[in-house]
C-alpha cells in the first residue's frame, strides 16, 4: 500500500512536476489528485501517444525528467513516440512511464486485460525500459534509483502499480457536476426499444457496453445484435465503419467522448467512406467516467459545425429526456452516415456487471 498524497510529494522531492497521461483505474486517486495542480502542470491529452510527445516537449523545453501516466493497454499507443523520438538510440529523451498494471499475474481480471497483463513487463524489456513494481512504500527506493538513471543516461523508465496499491487518506476523487437529466439507463433502454429488428450496435469501451448488456438483458429488449467493446478504447467507430460498409443492415456505433477524442481522425473516415447505413451516436458527459471521472473538455466542442465540415449528412442533438422519442425516430431514419450528440449525466447501474464470453458474444453477432 502506497498514500497518494506520500507518492506526490516523493515525486516532487526527486524533481518531477510535469504530468501528462490518459487516466486509468488503476491510477485513478493519483490522477484525481493532480486535478489540485495549477493549470499547465497536468495535462489529460486525448491518447497515450500524445501524453508522451507532450512531455518530449516539456523536456526539450526545461531538460526536467516529466511523468507520463497510462494504463498498460495504453501502451501500445505510446510505443511509437517511444521508439521513434525518445529513444535511446534516437534523440535519448528521459521520461518517467507510471503504469497502471491491469491483468498483473497476481490480480485476476477480464480477459482483455489479462492478455495484454501477461506480456506487459515483456514489452517494457523489448523498449528497453527499465521498471519497478510498486507495490509497498519501501519500492519507492527503487524507483528513486530509476529516475536518477533516466536523468544520468537519457533513458526511459517506468513503473507499473496493480489495483488497490494506492490509497488515500482524504478523498480526492472528482466531485460530480451534472449539467444534464438524461441517465445513460435511460437513453440506452428508449434507443433499444425504438431500434428496428436486426439493427447491429457496436459499443463503445466502459461503462457503455456493461449498461448496454444489462439492459438488453434484465428489460428482454432483444431487437438487434450487439458487439461490445470491452477493450480497444477509441476504436469502435472504426469497427462500426468497417462492418457497415460490408452490411446492408443497419449498424449504429455508441461511443463515448473520452473514446471518440482517443482517435479524432476517425470520424473524417466515417464522414468520407461510409454507406447511409451508419449511424453515430455520441454520449457525451464531458469525462473519462469509468476511471475516476476526470474531465475530457468534450463539452467545449461544436460537434455540429465539426462533423458537418467533415462531412457527415445529419446532425441531431437531445438535451432533455422529453426529446429521446422525437429525435432518436428522426435520426434512425435518416440516410446517413449521421451524427447524434446525446448529453447525459454522469453514474451508471448499481452491482454492474463485467461482460464476458467474449467469443460467444462475437459469434452471436456474427450469425
Amino acid at each position: 500500500m502506497i498514500y497518494v498524497e506520500d507518492f506526490v510529494k516523493f515525486l516532487q522531492n526527486n524533481k518531477i512536476n510535469f504530468f501528462s497521461g490518459v487516466p486509468d483505474s488503476c491510477l485513478k486517486l493519483f490522477t484525481s489528485y493532480l486535478d489540485k495542480f495549477k493549470k499547465g502542470k497536468n495535462l489529460i491529452a486525448t491518447n497515450e501517444g500524445s501524453a508522451v510527445s507532450l512531455g518530449i516537449g516539456y523536456y526539450l523545453s526545461t531538460k526536467k525528467v516529466p511523468l507520463i501516466y497510462m494504463q498498460n493497454s495504453g501502451l501500445g499507443n505510446a510505443i511509437n513516440p517511444l521508439i521513434s523520438i525518445a529513444h535511446k538510440k534516437v534523440y535519448s529523451i528521459p521520461l518517467l512511464l507510471m503504469i497502471g498494471w491491469r491483468g498483473s499475474k497476481h490480480n485476476h481480471d477480464e480477459p482483455q486485460h489479462q492478455t495484454k497483463g501477461k506480456i506487459t513487463p515483456q514489452l517494457l524489456k523489448l523498449l528497453n525500459v527499465s521498471y519497478c513494481v510498486l507495490r509497498k512504500k519501501k519500492d519507492l527506493i527503487k524507483l528513486q534509483k530509476l529516475i536518477k538513471k533516466a536523468r544520468h543516461t537519457k533513458k526511459t523508465v517506468a513503473c507499473l502499480i496493480e489495483k488497490n496499491v494506492l490509497k488515500k487518506r482524504k478523498k480526492y476523487l472528482n466531485k460530480i457536476d451534472n449539467k444534464y437529466n438524461i441517465s445513460r439507463e435511460i437513453f440506452i433502454s428508449e434507443f433499444l426499444r425504438l431500434i428496428p429488428h436486426n439493427t447491429r450496435i457496436i459499443s463503445t469501451t466502459g461503462y457503455t457496453s456493461r449498461e448496454l448488456a444489462q439492459i438488453r438483458n434484465e428489460k428482454k429488449l432483444l431487437k438487434g445484435k450487439d458487439f461490445y467493446m470491452v477493450g480497444g478504447m477509441g476504436h469502435s467507430s472504426m469497427v462500426s465503419l468497417g462492418y457497415s460498409l460490408h452490411s446492408n443492415k443497419q449498424v449504429v456505433c455508441l461511443d463515448g467522448d473520452g473514446s471518440l477524442l482517443m482517435h479524432f481522425g476517425s470520424l473524417r473516415n466515417i464522414a468520407y467512406y461510409a454507406n447511409p447505413n451508419l449511424k453515430h451516436i455520441l454520449l457525451n458527459n464531458d469525462a473519462h467516467e469509468s476511471v475516476g471521472g476526470q474531465v475530457t473538455s468534450a463539452s467545449g466542442i461544436d460537434f455540429k459545425s465539426l462533423v458537418r465540415s467533415l462531412g457527415y449528412k445529419n446532425y441531431f442533438k437531445i438535451l432533455h429526456n422529453k426529446e429521446i422519442n422525437l429525435i432518436l425516430k428522426k435520426f434512425l431514419r435518416s440516410k446517413g452516415p449521421s451524427f447524434l450528440e446525446v448529453f447525459i449525466s454522469q453514474g451508471t447501474l448499481d452491482n454492474l456487471l463485467r461482460i464476458n464470453n467474449l467469443i460467444k458474444i462475437k459469434d452471436q453477432f456474427m450469425k
